[in-house]
């Protein structure tokens, strides 16, 4: 007699109860470096452009522009980075 396939176990991704969380796609990934990159080359290079502008002109205020402009760069890629972590 063959054995009765009936009682086998499924291979089927079935959580059985539990919830699955989602797997970060390489696609996300890659769109999150692009959006990153070009939001705070944006955020970045505008305030050191009117910085630069500003310091040329003579206004010692330029300085609050020009050196935040690198940290306030990497701002929006943290941001999109925790929008992506908290769908984990």
């Amino acid at each position: 007699n063959a054995p009765s396939l009936s009682n086998a176990p499924s291979l089927s991704n079935e959580c059985h109860g539990l919830t699955q969380r989602g797997m970060i796609q390489r696609s996300e990934i890659i769109w999150l470096g692009v959006s990153a990159g070009v939001m705070g080359c944006l955020l970045g290079g505008m305030m050191l452009g009117v910085g630069i502008f500003l310091l040329s002109g003579g206004a010692n205020g330029g300085w609050l522009l020009l050196l935040p402009a690198a940290p306030m760069g990497a701002v929006p890629g943290w941001l999109l980075a925790r929008k992506l972590a908290r769908q984990l």
